[in-house]
């Protein structure tokens, strides 16, 4: 009897181990590399990496993949940073998930430093900052062309945030160290708002109440009201940061902050940190997982992926990525 127990105990954990991992691989983690210029595609249950697609091109810095799940879009930069002189991208590559390859390449005919891309969440359309456009650039992700543009009335549009109703778009303009808030039906700029000398990255609140973005000449990030388009509050950090993601319920915001190679929680409640984690070499990019459990955060000189415990708040084993770890997305396979 004894034994039948421990032979049903065995049984019930393995079917959790199974359960869990199961759930926690309804999906791709992606990573751009941009030191190897490669797609990394990941097992996120089991950190293993099951391909690294080579771009064929200068440094793709970001990644997302189409709403299906099936493909991914790699903007192709260039082989500088912002604002600094160097190879001028013209080019997005679409990767198959499945057969790990690219199998189209959308040509802008010149340099524009395509960057930041995002899927449209109500009409799934792929949003692209093309920089040097001052631009945001509008493609079918079936027929992959572009099919119109929007003005950002700035330069350096480095990143793109967009509402969930897919109305809105606020792009992070690094040198101007603004905030363009842009009509998405109409193709035109709201408004600008002004941050500081340089900012850097932007993420949204899943009510849209709220976007975040990080001052660079201070340890501190801007609170926008979306209400009235201004700068609401600024949260104190300990060190300058760099990508930031919200979880799904709208508590906690994850900011990478570079320089001191650490992760803070900020409690979107007391708008503080509450927790502050010790990571690989210079965080980058910030990705919640969707059930809003772990997040994942590239670290560019290490070429890991530190995974992040969102219940816990501790870091657990990081997952090896490639050289220059930078850009992240999720691909939904359920």
């Amino acid at each position: 009897m004894k034994l039948k127990k421990v032979f049903l105990a065995v049984a019930l954990v393995a079917i959790c181990v199974i359960g869990a991992l199961s759930e926690n691989s309804d999906g791709l983690l992606l990573v751009a590399n941009k030191g190897d210029c490669t797609l990394a595609i990941i097992n996120p249950a089991t950190g293993e990496r099951l391909a690294a697609v080579p771009e064929d091109g200068v440094t793709g810095h970001e990644v997302v993949a189409a709403a299906d799940g099936r493909e991914a879009f790699v903007p192709i930069y260039g082989n500088s940073g912002v604002g600094k002189p160097g190879a001028d991208g013209s080019l997005i590559r679409a990767i198959d998930l499945k057969t790990r390859s690219v199998i189209g390449t959308l040509d802008f005919g010149r340099g524009v430093r395509p960057h930041c891309a995002v899927i449209g969440p109500k009409n799934h359309l792929l949003y692209v900052t093309t920089e040097l456009e001052n631009s945001i650039s509008v493609i079918d992700p079936k027929t992959f062309k572009r099919i119109s543009t929007i003005p950002t009335g700035q330069r350096e549009s480095h990143m793109l945030a967009i509402s969930s109703d897919g109305k809105t778009g606020y792009t992070a303009n690094v040198g101007p160290g603004t905030v363009s808030v842009l009509d998405l039906e109409k193709n035109v700029v709201r408004k600008i708002i002004p941050i500081s000398k340089t900012t850097q990255r932007i993420a949204i609140s899943p009510d849209d109440k709220w976007v975040f973005t990080a001052d660079q000449t201070q340890p501190q990030l801007a609170v926008i009201d979306t209400a009235n388009n201004a700068v609401a509050q600024w949260i104190e950090l300990p060190g300058v940061g760099y990508g930031t993601a919200v979880t799904p319920d709208g508590r906690w915001l994850v900011v990478a902050m570079s320089g001191i190679s650490q992760v803070g929680i900020v409690d979107l409640q007391t708008r503080k940190i509450a927790h502050l984690l010790a990571v690989p070499k210079t965080p980058q990019e910030v990705l919640i997982r969707p059930d809003g459990a772990v997040a994942y955060v590239s670290c560019s000189a290490s070429a890991l992926v530190t995974v992040i415990d969102l219940k816990k708040f501790t870091v657990e084993k990081p997952i090896p990525a490639g050289k220059g770890a930078d850009g992240l997305a999720w691909a939904t396979t359920k």
